[in-house]
């Protein structure tokens, strides 16, 4: 049925890009799609962050049918289809899990990870950070260079010196703002949130996902605040920083309770 499914979506999308298609769809390119490929992929995210479901569902969907898109436009360029991205996605799976596929034996996903970047220096990387997008978010890239780094033991030995390190970067930022050096303040705190970001990586954190949810917290609460000054007959700009610290407490105290009393409906329904 799934494979039924499938067909039908390709059938489809090859009809709306046909001669007798959807005009916007003709329109469309590789570098057209682009910002649609990373603006679904970001909604599919947040459906994951919310534990929306069904959510999810309708988010993968449209994920998959910017895939398909792709997959259409380069068929008719007569470069590959999308039959060509399944096979190529299984062969890569098949051979770069020889522990499931082959005899190779593998005991932890830790040596898993290790396996894996040896295959790929195999398939012609020259680099063992080789591979990671340039147009990744720059808190997601650096986790993943970092990452990339510390499988071939190129990492602090423990996590006191990540701390000490994100203190050194911290010292060195501050000393640079007394000099009125712009430059040198930039490089500075950019050393300083790649500091952060290894101590994320120690701590068993994705950087860019903690930073995301403290986002959408921020917005949260301030939209509290909007909506607590409205029912005052009062705008932000009518406000003092007085009153609306006041608000963003009682808001800040309420998500706590709140937090306490879901905790504690989770332990009671175990």
């Amino acid at each position: 049925m799934a494979t039924d499914f499938f067909t039908q979506l390709i059938e489809i999308m090859a009809r709306l890009r046909g001669e007798k298609g959807c005009p916007w769809d003709r329109e469309q390119t590789h570098q057209s799609l682009r910002q649609f490929l990373l603006e679904e992929t970001y909604e599919v995210l947040e459906t994951i962050d919310q534990n929306d479901l069904p959510a999810l569902k309708e988010e993968l969907g449209d994920l998959l049918l910017q895939i398909v898109f792709h997959a259409q436009i380069a068929s008719e360029e007569q470069q590959f289809n999308i039959h060509d991205v399944v096979q190529s996605i299984n062969e890569k799976l098949i051979r770069r899990h020889p522990n499931v596929f082959g005899e190779v034996k593998i005991k932890s996903a830790a040596e898993q990870v290790r396996n894996w970047e040896r295959l790929k220096k195999t398939e012609g990387r020259l680099s063992v950070i080789a591979g990671i997008p340039k147009e990744l978010p720059a808190l997601l890239r650096a986790h993943r260079l970092q990452t990339k780094a510390a499988q071939v033991g190129f990492d602090w030995a423990k996590i006191d010196e990540v701390w000490n390190k994100v203190h050194e970067e911290l010292v060195e930022l501050k000393d640079a703002t007394t000099q009125n050096d712009p430059e040198k303040t930039a490089e500075e705190f950019g050393d300083l949130l790649f500091s952060l970001v290894n101590l994320a990586r120690f701590l068993q954190l994705n950087p860019e996902d903690t930073l995301r949810l403290t986002i959408e917290k921020f917005s949260r609460r301030f939209e509290q605040i909007e909506q607590e000054l409205k029912r005052r007959g009062k705008t932000p700009e009518q406000s003092t920083l007085v009153e609306m610290d006041e608000i963003w407490n009682r808001v800040k105290k309420g998500d706590k309770i709140k937090k306490r009393t879901d905790a504690k409906k989770t332990v009671s329904q175990k």
